[in-house]
Parts: structure tokens; C-alpha cells; sequence
């Protein structure tokens, strides 16, 4: 423990409070990715194979496999397509709205990767403009005795914070980019199938008017 306390003193007094402020972020960036990719695992993100056959058979007309399909899903949308099998609605917009709800569920996180990523590279720039007024401040204290090597100092470690800040963004706009890759596949799954439950080529539910206007217009 005490080393480790060591260590820290040491990584702020060469970086500064900016340093030590980026790496608090990465700290907590790192325990939200761990705690998404979980949430994703947990939910059945991209495993809707069973439910995808569900949604086939019931085009088809076979209701009974496509009941038989549902309950072997793990996804986290079969309530959403459960109600499209059980007639509990025909409405395209509650439909929509019931798997909205989950993505918004998954989606949480997000704005916090996205803020890290756009500021992580800011803070860091904030560290250097500090750090080179220092280093301009520390050359003018010295006079006429200018010692090159304490200019050259001052200016790798006032670059050092614009490094630390790169180096926290930087994955982080990569990770954040793979999830929301991920959730848009997940919308096109989810419009597809609550498509298909609302218009399925076995027609054996007639839609009102409204509703079929209703999932044109979308």
C-alpha cells in the first residue's frame, strides 16, 4: 500500500493534478466498459437466434414453433416480440416504444464514455498550457544564466499530460464506437421483427388501417 501511495506522489509531482485527475477518469471509464460489457452479456446482445426463428415461423404461419422458439430465447426482447405473438397489441408505436425502453437501459453509459472522450484530450492540452507557463516561468526566474536543459525539462513533462489525456480518449472512442455499433445492429433486428409481427406474409391477424399507416410511415 505504501508503495503504491508512493508511486502516486511521485506521478503528481512529475505530471501535476492533471495527471492525477486523468487517471481518476480512466479508473472509472475502465469500471463503466467492465460493467456494460456485463450488462451486455447478461441481456443476450446479438444472441437472438431463437428469437429470430420465432419471429420466421410466425411469418410463416406456424404459431406454434414460433411460440416454441420464443421460450428458448435468452434476449432480453422477447417481452417486446411476445407481445406481438400474443395479439396483446397491434400498435407499430407501443411496439416500439417497449424496445426503446430496453435500449435506453442499455444505452446508459454512453454519454459518459462520449464526454470522456472529448474532454480527456482537452484536459490534458488544459495540463501542458499549465505546465509551459510553468517551464517559461521557471526560465525567466533563472535570468541571464538560462540553462537549456531546464526549459527542455519543463516542456516533456508539460507534454506529458497531453499524452496521458490522448492515451485515456483514445480507446475510449473505440470502445464507444463498438457499442453503439452493436445497439444500431440491435435496432435493425428489433424494427424487422415487430415489422414482421405486424404484417406477416401467414396472415392470420388483420391490421386496422391506422396501424398499417403507422408502420409506412416508419
Amino acid at each position: 500500500m505504501n508503495a503504491i501511495v508512493t508511486k502516486l506522489r511521485e506521478i503528481a509531482d512529475l505530471g501535476g493534478p492533471v495527471v492525477m485527475i486523468l487517471i481518476g477518469v480512466s479508473v472509472i471509464t475502465l469500471a463503466v466498459v467492465l460493467f456494460k460489457l456485463w450488462q451486455f452479456s447478461t441481456a443476450g446482445v446479438g444472441r437472438h437466434k431463437a428469437l429470430v426463428q420465432a419471429v420466421a415461423a410466425y411469418d410463416a404461419g406456424d404459431r406454434t414453433r414460433a411460440r416454441a422458439d420464443l421460450e428458448r430465447s435468452t434476449s432480453y426482447l422477447v417481452p417486446v416480440i411476445d407481445m406481438g405473438l400474443s395479439h396483446a397489441t397491434s400498435d407499430l408505436s407501443r411496439l416500439q416504444a417497449e424496445a426503446e425502453s430496453r435500449f435506453a437501459r442499455l444505452e446508459s453509459g454512453f454519454r459518459f464514455l462520449d464526454s470522456v472522450a472529448q474532454l480527456a484530450p482537452l484536459l490534458g492540452l488544459f495540463g501542458t498550457v499549465l505546465g509551459m507557463i510553468e517551464a517559461f516561468q521557471s526560465l525567466q526566474a533563472a535570468g541571464s544564466q538560462v540553462d537549456p536543459s531546464l526549459l527542455a525539462g519543463g516542456i516533456w513533462v508539460a507534454l506529458l499530460t497531453t499524452a496521458v489525456g490522448l492515451a485515456v480518449a483514445m480507446p475510449t472512442s473505440m470502445i464507444l464506437s463498438w457499442f453503439e455499433a452493436r445497439m444500431d445492429a440491435e435496432r435493425v433486428t428489433t424494427d424487422r421483427a415487430i415489422a414482421t409481427l405486424l404484417n406477416p406474409q401467414g396472415k392470420e391477424v388483420q391490421l386496422n388501417p391506422a396501424t398499417a399507416n403507422g408502420l409506412f410511415r416508419a
